[in-house]
């Protein structure tokens, strides 16, 4: 038997709604995740702006955080009748959608007295525009029970990634984070640090291009060794884990501190950031395990400069791309909040306390009905 669930994810790059609908089914006790359609629906730069200005404190919050909730509601529900117009698929055969909504503002514990995190994107209006049962809010069950409510992909990773030797999965959307798959059976999991997002501010800056297309213009450029020093000097990276981070603390605002007093070539700056993200991957992949499988996935996947620079660092591990092991590298995130859905709409955990620190297994999210 298997069941259709669709997937909604924008993150912190802030570059698209993914839309994934993903097939589900049980194999001689193992779970089957297969990608029947997905898409990418666009973001206006409007719109793109309206969420960025609302990841820092700013006036009449309240009021631009309510109605963008409901915009992006209706933007979650139209990359959900698109995804399931290129399937062919009518939205009665789907059993619910799994919506992160769009993060706006993340304070873990340690960070603030009374931790929280507010995702945007009104799983009411979805389930209203679409006709089908709408799960979302997935974060802050975890954070009432102690936990960073994030990463939320190790689970995931663990249902469908899992094998008998040393895995990881490393995701590298607007922040990275690790997921740790032990060949012994133990999970672990968190962020590392920035992924794509100064990478994508950088040379927006620069160059007027959304992000860097393969790499090259990193690549074209020298990390600088004091910037380096700098930015890798943050307490964040050698923090224990559970943690977890956004755009509060990795921003345009922490690289300018970084490089005061310093002159630095743009292309160099961009070497610097994309050295900076590969290697506090490759910090957390070493400590886990000597060597190994590393898979990765998010918009990281298909920036060869920053691949590149990950197997350099990890001479020992075989470094691909997801689409290695069953899953397309842009759509594992949604597919993972598909797989969130269900595991709602059946009762089960979705967490990993090992992972986000919480005091115990939990279900996850609200459940919002057609």
């Amino acid at each position: 038997m298997t069941d259709l669930y669709i997937g909604l994810m924008s993150g912190t790059s802030v570059d698209c709604i993914d839309a994934v609908l993903a097939e589900f089914s049980e194999v001689d006790g193992e779970l089957r995740c297969h990608t029947r359609a997905a898409l990418g629906h666009p973001i206006t730069n409007e719109m793109r702006e309206a969420i960025l200005a609302l990841c820092a404190p700013g006036p009449s919050e309240l009021d631009r955080a309510g109605q963008l909730d409901r915009r992006l509601g209706e933007e979650f529900a139209a990359a959900t009748l698109a995804v399931l117009q290129k399937a062919g698929v009518k939205p009665s055969a789907v059993k619910a959608i799994g919506s992160h909504g769009q993060t706006v503002r993340h304070r873990p514990p340690g960070s603030v007295s009374t931790p929280f995190s507010l995702q945007l994107g009104d799983p009411n209006t979805i389930a209203a525009l679409t006709g089908i049962t709408t799960v979302a809010d997935f974060r802050r069950r975890d954070m009432a029970l102690g936990g960073h409510g994030a990463p939320l992909m190790p689970a995931f990773h663990n249902a469908v990634f899992r094998t008998s030797r040393d895995r990881a999965v490393v995701n590298i959307g607007g922040m990275a984070n690790i997921t740790e798959l032990a060949a012994d059976g133990q999970v672990r999991g968190y962020d590392t640090g920035p992924g794509n997002a100064l990478l994508d501010y950088w040379v927006k800056l620069h160059l007027g291009q959304p992000y860097d297309a393969d790499g090259a213009w990193a690549a074209s450029g020298a990390p600088h060794p004091t910037l380096l020093n700098r930015l890798m000097g943050d307490p964040f990276f050698a923090a224990p884990a559970p943690k977890s981070t956004g755009r509060e603390a990795f921003n345009p605002s922490w690289l300018e501190r970084a490089s005061a007093g310093l002159e630095v070539p743009p292309a160099d700056v961009q070497a610097t950031l994309a050295e900076v993200t590969a290697a506090s991957i490759a910090n957390g992949v070493r400590e886990f395990a000597r060597g190994g499988e590393l898979l990765v996935c998010g918009g990281g996947a298909r920036n060869n400069d920053l691949m590149e620079r990950l197997r350099r660092r990890l001479p020992t591990w075989s470094v691909t791309a997801t689409n290695e092991y069953g899953i397309d590298a842009d759509w594992v995130e949604g597919a993972g909040f598909a797989w969130l859905a269900r595991q709602t709409m059946l009762g089960l955990h979705g967490n990993c306390p090992a992972v986000t620190g919480a005091e115990k297994e939990t279900v996850l999210g609200g459940i919002y009905p057609a």
